[in-house]
């Protein structure tokens, strides 16, 4: 499990920063299911989009570094997403289980993680290209969705607390 997490880390150092869904593209609806605090919970794009805007951040893979630090800054600023009205969800191809463990530890039990099929990953042209275990791995891209349903921001690049960031300030221009 550790040499497989870190083949992983090293290849996704190598891989350039993916392509995103333009601003304005309508976001595709999804259901699936994943974790809060490590318990299992349904997701569905049109039902969080209710409450407001949802940043949608999609990570290549649980328990490695880069993903790890992703998680634990988007906990970090939670609050201040909910204060300007938004959900965060994260998505990876990462089994409910492994997401499970995760939410709990990584993300501190602040916000959802869901497992993303490959038409989820596709649809948010989040594919890295790379498979691990069967799988495809989703790319590092963030997504604001407005209440519309439509993008307002896509953030693709490598620093993964870059993404909260840029999407924070994108959600807090919303709510003005």
């Amino acid at each position: 499990m550790r040499r497989t997490l870190l083949a992983v880390s090293a290849l996704l150092a190598a891989v350039p920063a993916q392509a995103a869904l333009p601003v304005g593209a309508k976001a595709p609806d999804f259901a699936t299911r994943g974790a809060v605090a490590g318990k299992v919970v349904n997701v569905r794009l049109a039902q969080v989009l209710k409450k407001g805007p949802v940043v949608l951040y999609f990570f290549p893979a649980a328990f490695t570094d880069g993903c790890n630090a992703e998680a634990r800054a988007f906990a970090e600023k939670v609050d201040a997403f909910r204060a300007a009205g938004a959900t965060v969800i994260g998505m990876s191809a990462d089994s409910v289980a492994d997401l499970q463990r995760f939410s709990a530890s990584e993300c501190a039990g602040r916000f959802a993680v869901a497992s993303a099929g490959p038409r989820v990953i596709a649809g948010y042209d989040a594919k890295l290209g790379v498979q691990v275990k069967g799988r495809d791995v989703s790319a590092r891209v963030s997504y604001v969705i407005g209440r519309d349903g439509r993008i307002v921001l896509a953030h693709a690049g490598r620093d993964p607390v870059e993404h909260v960031s840029a999407t924070l300030a994108s959600v807090q221009r919303l709510s003005r």
